[in-house]
């Protein structure tokens, strides 16, 4: 019963203050139908796309056994990476300056604070974020829809541009110490390789294999009873023995030598190849397109939002002083 008392009252005082409401609510309706139409129109582009998975296009090239796909859909990490790249100063500041941005935004560079004004700004009409599908959305707000699609297509384009850098960068560091080692390494080879030269040139050109073949020689030598072919094969084993040593840890270190700069030469190349090449971070899915009809403001919802809250502010006042009025009068305050 008191509840049906209470919405009685409330209709009752919402009758009794209805001009005031009605003017109060139209004003505000008029009001901000005015502010509507002066701020300024802006049109939303939108690009949409997917990560790649990013690995060394070289080891796809050289290795044998592929461990990944380059034409495979990035994983959440990647989709991560991608979105902050996206979101990174390198790319704001790219898109500021190609855009003049600063004029656009009519933010002088000589003004307090410049720098935080203008990315709070860039903020404000730029968002990337992560969709439930795993791809990210790049949306441009701006006054010209064809420098929203724009400012949006190169965004995408220069996240390849930044990620792109990066890789070779890093690859750049490694390809510099593997080209250093390749270096050192066939330099090595060589000075063994001449060694081992000399060493022939004497008549030293398969130690072990040589004296296999004369100590079966010098035996049959013995055997057969020619002591003198026996001493010339005695006197050549003597010659190899001086040299044999040196001989068989000049062929050892070779072969090792010669496995690493395999290896070696083979991830040469692999760098070589990574930064050379240029692959894409991502997967366009949507390009941004200029839009052919605003997106802000949103003039009705402002008009129905702004009428809203003054109907509702203007009843909660009347109520107020309608309360204030009647503890009053009884006393109480």
């Amino acid at each position: 019963m008191s509840n049906e008392l209470e919405s009685v009252n409330l209709l009752v005082l919402l009758y009794r203050w209805r001009k005031p409401i009605i003017i109060i609510s139209a004003a505000a309706a008029v009001l901000s139908a005015v502010v509507s139409f002066v701020i300024k129109e802006k049109y939303k582009s939108t690009v949409v796309m997917f990560a790649t998975q990013q690995h060394s296009f070289g080891e796809q090239l050289l290795e044998q056994v592929k461990k990944e796909d380059v034409l495979a859909y990035g994983e959440e990490e990647d989709a991560e990476r991608l979105l902050q790249l996206i979101n990174s100063e390198q790319i704001r500041n790219k898109i500021i300056d190609k855009y003049n941005l600063w004029e656009v935004y009519e933010i002088a560079k000589t003004d307090r604070g410049a720098n935080t004004l203008i990315g709070k700004e860039y903020n404000e009409n730029v968002t990337a974020r992560l969709t439930k599908f795993g791809s990210i959305e790049v949306e441009v707000m701006d006054e010209s829809p064809e420098r929203a699609r724009d400012m949006a297509n190169d965004i995408a384009a220069y996240a390849d541009t930044v990620s792109n850098k990066m890789r070779t960068d890093r690859a750049l560091e490694a390809f510099q110490y593997a080209q250093s080692s390749l270096q050192n390494l066939e330099s090595d080879v060589r000075l063994l390789e001449d060694s081992m030269k000399r060493l022939q040139e004497i008549g030293v050109y398969s130690y072990v294999d040589q004296i296999a073949a004369l100590t079966d020689q010098y035996g049959t030598a013995l055997a057969e009873g020619h002591p003198d072919r026996a001493q010339q094969i005695k006197d050549q084993m003597n010659f190899l023995s001086r040299y044999g040593a040196t001989y068989t840890r000049i062929e050892k270190i070779l072969d090792e030598d010669y496995e690493k700069l395999g290896i070696v030469k083979k991830r040469y190349d692999l760098m070589k190849i990574d930064i050379a090449t240029k692959l894409p971070s991502k997967f366009i899915v949507d390009s941004a397109s200029a839009a052919d009809k605003k997106s802000y403001p949103i003039r009705w919802l402002i008009v129905a939002m702004s009428t809203a809250s003054a109907f509702i502010f203007t009843f909660i006042t009347m109520l107020l002083m309608d309360n204030f009025k009647r503890l009053r009068q009884e006393g109480r305050i």
